[in-house]
C-alpha cells in the first residue's frame, strides 16, 4: 500500500461526492429482495447526500422495517480515485464487534463451560490475572456489562503513540492488557457503569482458555448459523486488503482537513480482540442483530440475562454487550463504533420494528469541526426514521 499522506479540504470533498451516487434498485442479495419504493427512500437518501455534502466522504445505510429491506450508500469509497461507495463494500463494525463476543461468552454460558458471577481469575491464565489488580473480585459479567473498575488500555499514552507512529505492528491480546498492567482499579468492583475496551478484549483470552481459539469460536457460533459470508474477524491484513473496504478518512488536526488513514485502520482492526475486530456489510450487520433478538443464537433466558441492564442516571445504559438508549424518544437496543477513521451505528427499535445501521468512513473518536454538521444531520436522519 501507498504511504503518501492525503490530504483533502471540504471543498475537493463536496466536488467529488456530486460526481459519486448509488441507489440500492440493482442490489439483490440472495432471497433478500429489496423494497425499491420504501416510503423512506427520498428522505433518507437526501439525508445521506447532506452528509457527503458536509465533510463525510461517504455514508452507507441499511433499512429492514415492516416496509421491507432498503439499502442505500451516497459519496465516496476513496476519494483519490474518485470511486463510489456501494452498498456491496464492507464497514468497520468497531466497538459494535462487543456484541459479536458477549454473544460468545454467553454460548459458553449456556453449556456450562463458565459462570457469569464466578471471578475472572478462574478462567484467565494466571499470568493475564497478575496484570489485573484484585482480578478475584471481577467476575465475567463485570467484564460483560463494564462495571469491572479495570482501566483502559486506550489511555496509555505508550499504545497511542506506538499504534500511529508504528501502525505495522502486530498485537496480541496480552499486548493489550500489558498496557494496564498493575493499574490501580477505578472504582470498586461492581459499583458502577464505566465503559472500558480492555473489558472486552480479557473477554476474549478468558474464551481463548476455554475453547482454543476465540475467532473460530464466534466463526462458528454466530457467523455460520446466521450464514454471514461477508462477516469476517480478524482476518490479516493482507486479506483485509483484498476485501472491498473504502479507505478511511481522519481530521488529524481537528482542522477540517483530512487524511487517508487507511493502512493505520486496516492494520489497527486486523489485530484487535474482542473489543473490535469486525468488518461487514451493511446488511449483514442487521443480520447479526435480528438474529440475536429472534433468538437464533441465544435462548430466551439468556437472551433476558443479557437485556439486564445497568442504570445510569436512572435509566437503562448497558447489559451484557448490547446497549439500551433513547433516540428521539424512542426505546433501542443495539451497539455503536467508532474508529480512527470510520463510524457505524447498529440499532433495533421495538416500538417501531425498525432494524438500521449506518456506517461512514471518516473518523470519530477525536473532535472535528465537520463533526459539529455531520451530528445535526444525523439527528435529522433518526427523526425521519422514526417519524
Amino acid at each position: 500500500m501507498k504511504k503518501t499522506i492525503f490530504l483533502f479540504v471540504c471543498t475537493l470533498i463536496l466536488a467529488q461526492n456530486n460526481q459519486a451516487q448509488k441507489t440500492s434498485s440493482s442490489l439483490k442479495k440472495g432471497s433478500i429482495s429489496i423494497n425499491e419504493n420504501h416510503p423512506k427512500s427520498q428522505k433518507v437518501s437526501k439525508i445521506l447526500k447532506e452528509l457527503t455534502q458536509n465533510g463525510c466522504p461517504g455514508a452507507s445505510i441499511a433499512i429492514l422495517d415492516n416496509n421491507g429491506w432498503w439499502l442505500h450508500s451516497e459519496g465516496l469509497a476513496s476519494l483519490e480515485e474518485n470511486e463510489p461507495l456501494t452498498d456491496n463494500h464492507l464497514h468497520y463494525l468497531q466497538s459494535v464487534a462487543k456484541t459479536y463476543m458477549a454473544v460468545a461468552v454467553l454460548k459458553l454460558y449456556e453449556t456450562g463451560k463458565l459462570q457469569l458471577d464466578n471471578p475472572i481469575t478462574q478462567y484467565l491464565d494466571s499470568r493475564v490475572s497478575q496484570m489485573i489488580q484484585r482480578a478475584n473480585e471481577i467476575t465475567v459479567r463485570m467484564l460483560l456489562n463494564h462495571t469491572s473498575g479495570i482501566s483502559e488500555y486506550n489511555f496509555n499514552p505508550n499504545y497511542t503513540a506506538t499504534l500511529l507512529q508504528h501502525p505495522e505492528t502486530v498485537f496480541k491480546g496480552e499486548d493489550y492488557i500489558g498496557y494496564i498492567k498493575g493499574k490501580p482499579l477505578d472504582f470498586e468492583p461492581g459499583s458502577r457503569y464505566s465503559y472500558r475496551n480492555s473489558n472486552y478484549v480479557l473477554l476474549s483470552l478468558i474464551v481463548d482458555k476455554i475453547t482454543g481459539d476465540h475467532s473460530d469460536f464466534i466463526r462458528k457460533q454466530i457467523f455460520e448459523p446466521l450464514n454471514l459470508k461477508n462477516t469476517y474477524y480478524q482476518i490479516s491484513p493482507r486479506k483485509l486488503k483484498s476485501k472491498k473496504l473504502p479507505n478511511s478518512y481522519w481530521d488529524r488536526y481537528s482542522d477540517g482537513v483530512l487524511e487517508n488513514v487507511s493502512f493505520v485502520q486496516q492494520q489497527n482492526v486486523a489485530y484487535m480482540v474482542g473489543d473490535d475486530g469486525i468488518v461487514t456489510t451493511t446488511q449483514e450487520a442487521i443480520l447479526f442483530l435480528k438474529g440475536l433478538l429472534e433468538g437464533k443464537l441465544l435462548q430466551e433466558n439468556t437472551l433476558k440475562e443479557m437485556m439486564t441492564w445497568v442504570m445510569r442516571d436512572g435509566k437503562p445504559a448497558y447489559g451484557l454487550g448490547l446497549a439500551s438508549n433513547e433516540i428521539a424518544g424512542e426505546r433501542f437496543y443495539g451497539h455503536s463504533g467508532g474508529g480512527l477513521g470510520a463510524g457505524c451505528e447498529l440499532r433495533y427499535f421495538p416500538d417501531k420494528n425498525l432494524y438500521m445501521f449506518i456506517a461512514i468512513n471518516i473518523g470519530t473518536v477525536t473532535d472535528s469541526p465537520l463533526h459539529v454538521k455531520l451530528v445535526d444531520i444525523r439527528e435529522r436522519l433518526y427523526e425521519t426514521l422514526l417519524e
